[in-house]
């Protein structure tokens, strides 16, 4: 259970009991400051009965003992414990005994002061020795190992603190219905408890609601968007511009493409996470003369056992100008465009450049290899940065739309393999034309072709009739595992259902498809998609990983997790918005002051509302039946409706 208030995070077992076992500690900036907090009444460990949940940041435990000696078999005392990922718990004892109880109390402290990563690899080290300091207790690391000093302060004061077991001690008498409560806050000196401030500063995201005949759209959307709020981080020199981290508790900084993903999926939440991204982005952008000008650095990534490394620069410098692009679309202010036009165009002008060498955009670079959803990814930019080119009289536009035009017709004959079931497109070709044609979910990238004026989805690289037949395919049990669409068919070579790019269900690539195929007219493979993945989020309390196993669904099973998915994950968390957003199907053109309904027809959940979305910076709410008839029920009054 992962609570995360960035840059804090409180990792920890069902039980609430922090044992310095695997990854349970309280955490800040990557290092575990507790890795042991274990509590005693009365000289027992209290029995667990529940764990859950109460908000990103938040995890509750409650347990139970039997303190009276007449009590029976019944339990007498609740202990409750609230964990807060930002450094605090509140440990509560409640007694319904008939009598008063003298209990004991102790709570046992330890850390080790480990890297995250060192404790993941499982060497996370000794305990330090603690010392008495102002009724809690402190830890330093070794002058060598330049770590903090950690103080844990506790109220009430304890009664008794043993510095050489880490032990703190109260005795407490308490009435029948009475209640004791201690409270412990875990801090590096210095730093503060982490980001409360910012927190309850910085909320970019529209209150947003969800209401249906199917009631888990509620708790989807509610946990999506508290997910997005626990990741934000922000850079210290420009507080305000705050962009989403990958993912809790193995990527808790940013990612370049996946920040930039996730707040183009949150966009109907209102443009505030976007303007953040653009900005901190722009400003990691290249300027070095060549080849690599205009370019944002991005790490590799791994990609399965067919294809060597990407470079997640390359999706970023192309996601960077679409995102823009669509953002002024919702209703991103003319001074904001204006100030972040030059680094889109630069990005604009590193795609004109790699594209003079060579039709595809090769990825990671010049000789690798040219991937299906990098294509994609090139052919969205080109005609989404043309559009908002030409919307600001700069140049560029028309080689953009010719080079893209160029694009989509060598597509369909260098990249469409022709086979007995009606073909499908390869994942890659190499540079001297050799094609890789396993599929997988990567190809959903194709149908997400981007949002331009006037409501309408800008042209794809697919014909109609190859993308009925991408449409058939992700309909099928091959990739469509019942819990979404894995990403590697189940009958290609090397297919693992744990494999993050050889199987496993990534959620955030099934939501782009459940876009793209409804926006194609293919709603009953999208509806299968969605509802699969409505399931797993059940399954997964509302918390979807970014990840989880892609095994055949079977009746009355459960999705498997992936033991090294992130849990939050920004882009699952904006996937439950994007898939919600696309039962409606709101199409903003705010420059042109239309918004088009272009909603599921087949109205698959049945009658959904959304509320307090935000277009044009103001609320937007809007309603489907039951029948797929969508009705307006909140806009600006600057907004017509379009056909």
């Amino acid at each position: 259970m992962i609570g995360v208030a960035l840059p804090g995070l409180a990792i920890s077992s069902s039980s609430g009991q922090l044992t310095g076992q695997g990854l349970e500690g309280f955490y800040h900036r990557g290092r575990r400051l507790l890795s042991r907090c274990q509590i005693r009444v009365a000289g027992r460990e209290p029995t667990a009965v529940q764990a859950r949940m109460i908000s990103a940041d938040r995890a509750c435990f409650t347990a139970t003992l039997r303190a009276a000696s007449d009590a029976g078999p019944d339990p007498d005392v609740v202990v409750e414990r609230i964990r807060h990922a930002e450094g605090m718990e509140d440990i509560t004892l409640r007694s319904s005994a008939q009598r008063t109880l003298r209990l004991p109390f102790e709570v046992a402290l330890g850390t080790d002061l480990a890297d995250l990563g060192a404790v993941a690899a499982g060497s996370g080290g000794h305990e330090l020795s603690a010392m008495v300091h102002d009724g809690g207790l402190r830890w330093s690391s070794s002058p060598t190992d330049g770590g903090p000093t950690v103080l844990v302060t506790v109220t009430p004061p304890p009664m008794d603190a043993l510095a050489s077991a880490g032990l703190l001690r109260w005795e407490f008498e308490l009435p029948p219905g009475g209640t004791r409560t201690v409270r412990l806050r875990v801090r590096a000196l210095g730093e503060g408890t982490g980001r409360a401030a910012g927190r309850s500063a910085i909320r970019p995201f529209a209150p947003a609601v969800a209401q249906g005949d199917d009631p888990r759209v509620g708790p989807l959307l509610r946990a999506g968007i508290a997910d997005l709020q626990a990741l934000l981080v922000g850079d210290p020199a420009h507080p305000s511009d705050v962009c989403a981290a990958a993912g809790a508790p193995w990527r808790c900084g940013p990612a370049p493409a996946e920040a930039l993903v996730a707040a183009r999926m949150a966009l109907p939440l209102g443009t505030a996470l976007a303007v953040g991204t653009l900005r901190a982005l722009a400003r990691t952008q290249l300027r070095e003369p060549g080849a690599v000008f205009g370019k944002l650095p991005g790490p590799r990534r791994q990609s399965g056992v067919h294809l060597p490394s990407s470079c997640t620069g390359v999706e970023a410098t192309l996601l960077f100008p679409v995102l823009l692009a669509e953002a002024r679309r919702w209703g991103l202010g003319e001074p904001e465009v204006a100030e972040l036009l030059p680094a889109a165009e630069r990005c604009l002008q590193w795609l004109r450049t790699t594209a003079r060498e060579g039709t595809y955009i090769p990825d990671p670079g010049p000789g690798g290899p040219q991937r299906c959803e990098t294509q994609a990814h090139a052919h969205r930019a080109a005609l989404l940065g043309a559009d908002l080119l030409e919307a600001y009289d700069r140049p560029g536009g028309d080689e953009l739309r010719q080079w893209a035009a160029e694009l989509r017709r060598r597509f369909q004959e260098d990249f469409w393999v022709e086979d007995r079931g009606g073909g499908r497109p390869a994942a890659a070709r190499s540079a001297d034309g050799r094609r890789s044609a396993f599929l997988g979910s990567g190809a959903a990238h194709l149908l997400d072709t981007g949002l331009l004026g006037a409501g309408a989805c800008a042209p794809g690289l697919l014909d109609k009739v190859r993308t009925e037949q991408l449409a058939r395919l992700f309909g099928a049990p091959g990739l469509d595992s019942g819990w979404g669409l894995r990403s590697l068919g189940v009958k290609e070579a090397a297919y693992n259902p744990f494999g993050h790019r050889s199987g496993a269900v990534r959620v955030h690539e099934t939501a782009v498809a459940v876009a793209g195929l409804s926006a194609a007219g293919y709603e009953k493979e999208a509806a299968s998609l969605i509802r699969g993945v409505l399931d797993a989020a059940e399954a997964f309390d509302y918390r979807l990983p970014e990840m989880y196993a892609g095994l055949q669904r079977v009746e009355g099973g459960i999705p498997m997790p992936h033991p090294a998915a992130c849990r939050p994950a920004a882009v699952a968390a904006a996937a439950g918005v994007h898939l919600l957003a696309g039962l409606v199907g709101v199409r903003p053109d705010v420059p042109a002051g239309t918004v088009t309904l272009s909603p599921m027809r087949s109205a698959p959940l049945g009658e959904i509302g959304l509320t307090g979305l935000r277009v044009a910076g103001q609320g937007f709410s809007v309603r489907v039946s039951r029948l797929g008839l969508a009705m307006v029920e909140e806009a600006s009054g600057e907004l017509q409706l379009g056909v």
